[in-house]
């Protein structure tokens, strides 16, 4: 291992069981950061904030047990962000990964599609790392899982291929999905669409039909109509082939039977849905669900 990857894996030692102390290295990132760069870390440190918030990321000995896939995804990004820092300031190594070599990219010349690409890059490798981690997670979790990927990938193929990704509405992605403005977290703010604690105890479709009504129209009137042409993207822009291993016949698939398939047409309810999807120049795939939308809310 590298010079720079073994000092990496030292910080990330110090802070491992320290929620608080994760939230700070993370900060530390961009507060020290090149000007251009400081500004990026709205969407990275509003779900890190939400995600301790949660309790995922507490140890998993603690009295409120965290998760152990949320902490080791967490971990690929900080490590690889620490160990790229580091290179860029010129510690002797070389990059232990591809996500590596991107967060240096972003480091010396900052910009969106930079920032996007190693970010997710980061992301999707831990995902494709610790499935095992994920196995074990209950349903609904699971389900939070692929949302949360679909979501970063999308923001992403906004930026660099808005037409494709919302048709005549295309001049409007870009600068929505900016990491360096505030209004990413309208794309990437899972608060709006799943209870607030760890572990959810709501049953899976239960979770889906409170989903915020405006993430519900995100989910499965933009997104889902052109689910495997994101990912093809997205492997394609981070040089993942096995990215497409987490689709199955154009829907996600992390760590999910084909028995559990029809859990994502549960959210496919409403003519709304499918008058979003023609404005962004797509129809509706997935089968409507016969489910109906609750008087009562479940989660805030």
């Amino acid at each position: 291992m590298s010079d720079a990857a073994s000092r990496a894996e030292r910080r990330i030692a110090l802070v491992r069981d320290d929620v608080a102390a994760r939230l700070a290295l993370a900060r530390e990132f961009y507060a020290q950061a090149c000007e251009p760069l400081r500004r990026y870390g709205h969407a990275e440190l509003s779900f890190l904030r939400w995600s301790a918030a949660r309790g995922v990321l507490a140890t998993e000995s603690g009295a409120r047990p965290g998760s152990a896939w949320w902490r080791a995804v967490n971990e690929g990004l900080l490590r690889d962000k620490v160990e790229a820092r580091l290179l860029c300031a010129g510690v002797p190594g070389e990059a232990s990964a591809r996500s590596v070599e991107y967060w240096m990219d972003c480091i010396r010349r900052p910009s969106p599609a930079a920032w996007y690409r190693a970010h997710n890059a980061s992301i999707v490798a831990g995902y494709l790392r610790h499935e095992n981690l994920a196995a074990p997670e209950a349903q609904v979790e699971r389900f939070m899982m692929n949302v949360a990927l679909l979501r970063v990938l999308f923001t992403h193929a906004l930026l660099v291929r808005p037409r494709l990704m919302l048709g005549w509405l295309a001049p409007f992605g870009p600068r929505l999905v900016d990491p360096r403005y505030a209004t990413v977290k309208w794309f990437l703010d899972l608060g709006r669409s799943f209870p607030p604690v760890y572990p959810v105890t709501l049953p899976t479709e239960d979770t889906i039909l409170d989903e915020h009504a405006l993430a519900r129209m995100l989910d499965y009137g933009v997104i889902a109509p052109r689910v495997t042409a994101l990912y093809a993207l997205s492997a394609a822009t981070l040089e993942e082939p096995r990215l497409m291993t987490l689709l199955d016949a154009g829907v996600p698939a992390y760590v999910w039977t084909r028995a559990e398939r029809p859990l994502w047409y549960v959210g496919n309810t409403g003519p709304h849905l499918r008058l979003i999807a023609r404005m962004t120049g797509v129809h509706l795939r997935w089968p409507p669900s016969p489910a109906r939308r609750r008087t009562v809310p479940l989660h805030g």
